[in-house]
């Protein structure tokens, strides 16, 4: 089942793991080995948290990479259904293999 209007990974970790640490942007950027601009549009919802990332924020915060990509994969996913009606797409009955 899946959560209703999940947050951006970006809140999470900003409300979840840099805010308890009292962790600046640029503090947090330097310690994943990032720019600042790059962990700022991610904590904005701007960028998504890309395979790579997710690699680095499980070893900064002692996670897994996969709890980040199924993070960004639910994100996206409830984009996606909100779209559903305006998608130009036709349902397909047979399909010859």
């Amino acid at each position: 089942m899946r959560m209703h209007n999940p947050p951006h990974p970006g809140e999470i970790l900003r409300e979840l793991c840099l805010g308890p640490l009292g962790l600046s942007i640029s503090e947090a950027a330097e310690s994943l080995g990032v720019s600042c601009k790059t962990l700022s549009n991610i904590l904005k919802g701007r960028s998504r948290i890309t395979p790579e990332m997710s690699v680095r924020l499980s070893i900064a915060f002692d996670t897994t990479p996969e709890s980040w990509m199924n993070q960004q994969v639910q994100y996206d996913l409830w984009q996606a259904e909100q779209r559903r009606d305006q998608l130009k797409v036709s349902r397909l009955s047979h399909i010859n293999v």
